[in-house]
């Protein structure tokens, strides 16, 4: 496709709403700004609108990693509603962008073309890497395997490794390894996956941490838990750096539904070996007294969470929220509920719906408006319409067209 019809599909891309959205955009947009706006922008050619906005008023030679995060951020808009011809002209088109020959810049887009799952797309653009005078090196390689992963096909990751060796004479890195360790666990390959962590040893490869987390899930999850077992014993525990935090969630992921004695028993022993449960490891722990129905108990380590410098995360107010509501417990759900607002971390409008029957089920009206209010302002405008009919349906009045507008317009215009 010339560049001229690139240009011309680019600029169809943006619809009437994308237009109208221009008059918004007008003027510089920070990164800090593009980033906020693009994470609760739900129309994908109102995303297109805003990375033009963005390459177009910053330099972008000297922050790939926002480029990056600009690019797939669109990208997976647009994939969100098939509109893949769209994608393929709008990654395109950055060819004749005199950074395309820089590796980094070359590699976001292969990243992007599997985001989308267009693997083929993304190995042509590595094969074109030569004629577009970019350099071939690990680094893309990465990306190209990061694609097939992205794709949801594991399967080529092994093929590409090693045809890309031979054909390009790229070496693999740590990196390439533990992609290549990942495929082979999502293939439920683990014999092949420990066999290639030997070679890096073999190879004088640095074995990195998240190659051997990743081993450890595969294992859990096969419910193969001796090897498990044996693997943190003989291979992580030895190697102190290795038993991170991350390596801790794996096996307080694959035991927090069973013992929880054992769960508390493993939160002490990351403590005793000096790693920080971080707030991944707590909501383990939290969900763990809350399924045996020890409420008191997960909220006391909730409660706990300030003084340990650890900030709750949205699946920690999500499986919190839902068990009080359960119990009954609304109004304590209720002060939950308003801390998860202040931290920007609320949870699922499922969750939400829950709390609010229960408050109006207990004729908590005071709540269930305030609540309602603060909700107006936070949820996207494309769930705020289900929101208002929900709310109108258990008695309450219905949200005025002036509310709605204003908080659309709040929702969509947020920092």
């Amino acid at each position: 496709m010339s560049s001229s019809l690139v240009r011309s599909h680019l600029r169809r891309l943006c619809t009437a709403a994308a237009a109208a959205a221009t008059t918004k955009l007008a003027g510089k947009l920070s990164i800090s700004k593009t980033k906020n706006k693009l994470k609760h922008e739900h129309d994908p050619d109102v995303a297109v609108q805003i990375y033009k906005s963005f390459t177009s008023s910053n330099n972008l030679s000297t922050s790939h990693a926002s480029l990056r995060y600009a690019q797939e951020s669109t990208v997976r808009r647009l994939a969100k509603f098939h509109r893949f011809s769209d994608i393929e002209c709008f990654l395109e088109s950055h060819k004749s962008d005199p950074q395309i020959k820089q590796e980094p810049f070359l590699s976001s887009l292969i990243r992007c073309y599997g985001l989308a799952g267009m693997l083929t797309n993304a190995h042509k653009l590595f094969d074109e890497m030569s004629e577009l005078g970019t350099p071939r090196t690990s680094l893309s390689f990465n990306a190209l395997l990061n694609a097939c992963i992205s794709s949801k096909l594991s399967e080529r990751v092994p093929e590409y490794f090693k045809e890309i060796q031979a054909k390009y004479g790229v070496s693999p890195d740590k990196f390439s390894y533990g992609i290549l360790i990942k495929a082979y666990c999502e293939m439920g390959s683990l014999e092949m996956a420990v066999e290639k962590l030997r070679e890096m040893e073999e190879k004088g490869i640095d074995v990195t941490p998240i190659a051997c987390t990743t081993i450890l899930h595969g294992l859990y999850k096969k419910q193969r838990n001796d090897e498990a077992e044996k693997f943190w014993n003989e291979v992580m525990k030895k190697n102190g750096s290795f038993a991170d935090v991350g390596a801790y969630n794996v096996r307080l992921m694959h035991i927090h539904e069973g013992d929880m004695e054992m769960v508390e028993a493993l939160i002490e022993e990351m403590l005793d070996a000096g790693v920080k449960p971080d707030a991944i490891s707590y909501n383990y722990l939290i969900s763990c007294y809350c399924k045996k129905g020890m409420m008191d108990e997960a909220k006391k380590v909730y409660d706990a969470l300030g003084s340990k410098r650890c900030t709750p995360n949205t699946a920690i107010f999500k499986t919190l929220l839902f068990y009080l509501c359960k119990q009954g417990r609304y109004a304590t759900g209720y002060k939950v509920f308003k801390t998860s607002v202040k931290l920007h971390k609320i949870p699922d409008i499922d969750t939400l719906k829950c709390l609010v029957e229960g408050l109006a089920k207990d004729g908590r009206k005071v709540e269930v408006k305030a609540m309602t209010r603060t909700l107006n302002k936070k949820l996207s405008p494309s769930l705020l319409k289900d929101w208002g009919k929900f709310v109108e349906d258990l008695g309450f009045a219905p949200m005025k067209p002036k509310e709605f507008d204003s908080g659309a317009k709040e929702a969509a215009a947020r920092p």
